[in-house]
């Protein structure tokens, strides 16, 4: 599970699920930090976009054998670029190889306002890698005729024609992933990964029919595969060497290998080498041997998240998109944090759960911040700033998870930032003072709390299924606010302090609140066109989360909406009930979990968090209109470059930036492009 870097910088004004798997908008609300060493931060800015850049802190001491780690794992992540963009749309890959030709080929007047929005255009699609939003899951419109694309298609002998090249410019698959109530939410979505005439019906019947050979550690169903329908009979077609994305498969196999032979240890080189096994064959079992035994290996500088792993891209949460963060232990800000894994027990057990809802014996939970080496798939160019994996629930209980915080993202961001829009939005200068000395700390224990204590959390009742099958396509929003609020829970504790964590417990605890209430009511509605209904996973759980809290705490005045000069304020007035409401609610959304209870997660999500406010929104939009920084930011990787001597070894990798976002975009297709147009 991931935390989304719009959740984290929305609040600083942040953490994950697969959370791997959030995508990571950002409202800019940002306290600004000093930075001790000039680096520019900013590459450049385009529609909602802010392209930014990050650097590798202590690479330099690293040993060879550990750079060489990093760069073939990086290596291994890059040669399935392609297998997200196909993933994310059946044309995707038709139609960057033809706007990327257009892009590198044409001489003709780059003056023009068409010329520019094509450029603008181009450069969306790869952010988002597809023709959809990478966070509202719209189709993004083009800024220019089909007439002018194809001029530049016949001045640049591009080719694009059929479904690919109309799609571009009709309402045809408008949305990658419909989360819509009393739809058929498969045929309604873009997403490539169901073959055509595939329901919901049809996905439900199916795996209904899976029956995993040990009910206690049930099997990811559907996770690796693509689900078609061939002569009326419903068929999976695996992700693996020699079947679907094999071509693409092969050349990560070949990089994981050369990663096991320079493994740091025994544990390590066990687990790549079942990774290895499982690209190989597409078996779920080895995928579970995988995470356990990949759970198990903690020691050592370098790790990885690399496969097809986070299920928010699919409407009805089966399916993994390919992804692979390689990074590197930041030792002293894991030090300062592994104090709450240490504690992990201690919280759940002075949770505000039922008492059959808890954990007995929390095992196995580590938390580390690390420094990212390189990034690809759904996790590139926009990125998540924390993760908790495995997602597997038994594999949590019996062996625990690995939480990771990347912290030179979140230094990225807090580095990139303006306060702006952060000091139009505060009720009053008490919430910017508590926001400006407090915001960055609460937001690096949120997520913590969030990653680390959140997601291993709670269990379900013996006989529950997953929660994929009970909450179906509230599963995603469901438990990424539940995590949330752990968080916001013991925020707001003194056990923070007792822990040495932060020096006052209750102003970082004030900060949390304020910028998540903020947030989830108003400042996330940037991202938002007027009239659209809330989404995407995080910002819908962010909205619910914060308007069942509103709501429940009017008559006691909890949270004050107030009016001053035309605009709208939210102020907390009561901090201490506040929490009292989140851990009502945290109890309500662990049994929701636990009992896996449809209805009341429907209730839930479709009453306080997909519709908005039309005046706030309206009014959120036109005080947004003076800022023009973006409200979605994403980054660039650095350039490990392999140095060989004149025997031919490698010898050293050094790292270098990349001169600008479409250089490295159109690099990359030219060096990891393995898979075909179609597949």
């Amino acid at each position: 599970m991931k935390l989304k870097s719009v959740f984290m910088l929305a609040l600083v004004a942040g953490f994950m699920f697969s959370c791997d798997e959030e995508k990571k908008a950002q409202t800019e609300e940002v306290a600004m930090v000093e930075e001790q060493e000039e680096f520019d931060y900013n590459v450049e800015q385009f529609a909602d976009i802010k392209i930014l850049r990050y650097q590798i802190p202590g690479w330099e001491n690293l040993t060879l054998k550990e750079q060489k780690l990093v760069y073939y794992l990086t290596q291994a992540g890059l040669s399935g670029r392609d297998i997200i963009w196909d993933q994310n749309y059946r044309h995707n890959l038709k139609i960057r190889k033809a706007l990327e030709q257009i892009y590198s080929n044409y001489n003709g007047d780059k003056s023009t306002e068409d010329w520019k929005a094509f450029e603008t255009y181009v450069k969306r699609v790869w952010f988002s890698n597809g023709i959809h939003h990478h966070y509202s899951n719209d189709k993004m419109k083009p800024g220019f005729s089909s007439e002018y694309l194809k001029q530049l298609l016949a001045d640049t002998d591009a080719t694009l024609e059929g479904e690919a090249f109309d799609v571009l410019f009709n309402d045809k698959d408008s949305k990658k992933v419909n989360q819509a109530k009393g739809v058929d939410n498969v045929g309604l979505s873009a997403v490539n990964f169901y073959g055509p005439n595939v329901s919901n019906a049809d996905v439900a019947s199916y795996y209904k029919a899976k029956q995993s050979p040990n009910p206690e550690k049930p099997l990811s169903y559907g996770l690796n595969s693509k689900l078609v329908k061939e002569n009326g009979e419903l068929k999976e077609l695996t992700y693996k060497s020699g079947g679907l994305y094999g071509e693409a498969i092969d050349e990560i196999i070949k990089w994981l290998e050369k990663a096991k032979d320079v493994a740091e240890n025994k544990k390590q080189a066990d687990a790549l080498g079942l990774l290895i096994q499982y690209y190989k064959t597409g078996d779920l079992q080895t995928w579970d041997d995988y995470n356990e035994a990949w759970t198990a290996a903690t020691d050592g500088n370098i790790d990885y998240i690399n496969s097809f792993i986070e299920v928010y891209n699919d409407p009805l949460g089966y399916r993994g998109s390919y992804e692979t963060i390689v990074q590197i232990k930041d030792f002293d800000m894991s030090q300062k944090m592994e104090v709450l894994s240490k504690n992990a027990q201690w919280f759940e057990d002075n949770s505000p759960l039922m008492d059959e809802h808890k954990k007995e014996n929390v095992v196995g939970v580590t938390y580390k911040v690390v420094n990212v080496a390189g990034e690809a798939g759904d996790a590139s160019p926009s990125t998540p700033i924390g993760v908790n994996l495995p997602n597997a629930n038994w594999i949590r209980a019996a062996v625990g998870s690995k939480s990771v915080s990347l912290g030179n993202i979140i230094n990225a961001y807090n580095n990139a930032g303006t306060t702006g829009r952060l000091k139009e939005f505060v009720n009053d200068e008490e919430e910017l003072e508590l926001e400006e000395k407090y915001g960055q700390v609460a937001d690096k224990l949120h997520t913590a709390l969030h990653e680390v204590i959140g997601h291993a959390s709670g269990q379900l009742n013996p006989g529950v299924g997953e929660t994929k099958e009970t909450l179906k396509n509230y599963a995603s929003t469901l438990e990424e606010g539940r995590a949330d609020l752990v968080g916001l829970y013991y925020l707001y504790s003194p056990k923070l302090q007792e822990l040495g964590l932060v020096d006052d417990w209750k102003s970082v605890g004030k900060a949390a609140y304020d910028g998540y209430i903020r947030n989830g009511l108003m400042t996330q509605l940037i991202r938002l066109n007027l009239g659209d209904d809330v989404e995407e996973a995080h910002m819908r759980n962010r909205q619910w989360v914060s308007a069942w809290a509103y709501e429940k705490g009017k008559a006691d005045n909890v949270i004050e909406k107030v009016t001053r000069d035309g605009k709208t304020y939210f102020n907390i007035n009561d901090y201490e009930k506040l929490h009292d409401l989140f851990g009502q609610l945290l109890r309500e959304t662990q049994r929701i979990k636990s009992e896996g209870d449809y209805q009341a997660v429907e209730d839930l999500v479709e009453g306080y968090g997909v519709k908005v406010d039309q005046a706030i929104h309206s009014e959120v939009l036109e005080r947004n209109k003076q800022f023009t920084s973006p409200p979605y930011s994403g980054f660039v990787n650095p350039v490990l470059v392999p140095e060989f001597d004149k025997n031919g070894e490698l010898y050293r990798v050094k790292v270098t930036q990349p001169d600008s976002f479409d250089g490295q975009m159109l690099d990359y297709s030219k060096n990891f492009g393995f898979l075909p147009e179609e597949n």
